[in-house]
């Protein structure tokens, strides 16, 4: 869709620590070769904080960086990857109550790592929906623990971080504003998650920690490769394709990419290469020291942009985002200034 009139009036993320990929190699949990290939220097690792309360604190800093109140808000979502820390609970309202406090609407997105910009799509139909809805706050949080999953190894190529990021949509003003937006879905690829495992009745039913090399490999001997690679490589041209044009933009119009946490090899032959970009028009120096943050890539790399200023007024950003399922969504954001709070 093409836009007007929203603006990203606040982004944060909040990382809770980091442990060297070379330290997880020498203790055993990564292997030499696997940790080569991605490129990851580190990743986030919490301690003690729960997916929830990292959402939390990164929901805190976004709200204040907006200059809106709680009252303004009014619509929360919270995406998320992995377990949030009970059973038949509703983490969004948690972070509701502890990081806004109001009484709007607050609701999950669980779109796996699309999850993100699948709840941006979301919140700017409910804003564009009606005059007197001011802000919406989007929020991720994950933790991805045994064990139940292995970060290093529950699926190759890509190391798995813990954090908490936050944005808020504003239709009062921000320091970017929203151009574009398009998200594309492909259902015939649900079974790369699934393979031919028989449903559950509890979770991590059929293996722990969790092996999506296990399901990908047991759904491509089925399928064959070109037909999963072949409905990737569409779905995610006509997401890049829909936004460009919506924006009224080329691709050489756009100066920043933000993409997913993957590692190197999985980033190059999935976006590098395709879209003939080098590492430094990506976030890539940012994702190599935090690894992928589940839903929250996206936001966290807007994030780090904004706060080492690295982007300028008038300057285009993509974001691109991909989940299981499958579902790609790019948004377009024009950076009208850089604002107080950055570094």
């Amino acid at each position: 869709m093409r836009i007007g009139g929203i603006h990203v009036a606040g982004v944060a993320a909040h990382i809770p620590g980091r442990v060297l990929t070379a330290d997880a190699v020498s203790a055993g949990s990564c292997a030499g070769r696997l940790a080569a290939q991605t490129g990851v220097d580190s990743v986030a690792v919490s301690a003690d904080e729960s997916a929830p309360d990292l959402a939390v604190r990164a929901a805190e800093l976004a709200l204040k960086r907006s200059g809106h109140t709680a009252h303004e808000v009014a619509l929360l979502l919270h995406a998320c990857v992995y377990h949030q820390g009970h059973d038949i609970w509703a983490p969004a309202s948690y972070v509701q109550r502890m990081a806004v406090g109001n009484r709007c609407p607050a609701l999950e997105v669980r779109q796996l790592s699309n999850g993100g910009l699948g709840a941006l799509d979301l919140a700017v139909a409910y804003l564009s929906a009606a005059p007197d809805r001011t802000a919406a706050l989007l929020t991720t949080g994950d933790r991805f623990g045994a064990p139940g999953f292995d970060r290093w190894n529950s699926d190759p190529g890509t190391v798995y971080g813990d954090a908490g990021t936050a944005l808020l949509l504003s239709r009062h003003g921000g320091f970017a504003r929203l151009l574009s937006l398009a998200t594309v879905s492909e259902p015939e690829l649900e079974g790369l998650h699934r393979g031919d495992d028989p449903f559950g009745a509890v979770p991590l039913a059929q293996r722990q920690p969790v092996d999506l090399d296990v399901v990908k490999k047991a759904f491509v001997a089925r399928t064959g490769v070109s037909y999963s690679i072949s409905r990737v490589v569409a779905g995610q041209a006509e997401a890049l394709g829909r936004a460009l044009a919506q924006a009224g933009l080329e691709f050489a119009d756009v100066d920043r990419f933000v993409l997913p946490h993957f590692g190197l090899r999985r980033l190059t032959s999935s976006y590098l290469r395709p879209w003939g970009l080098t590492p430094e028009k990506t976030t890539w120096s940012w994702a190599r020291t935090v690894g992928h943050l589940g839903a929250g890539d996206q936001f966290s790399g807007l994030a780090h942009l904004v706060e080492s200023r690295q982007v300028h007024p008038g300057e285009h950003v993509l974001l691109a985002g991909v989940g299981a399922g499958y579902s790609w969504t790019c948004a377009v954001l024009r950076i009208d200034e850089v604002p107080d709070w950055a570094v």
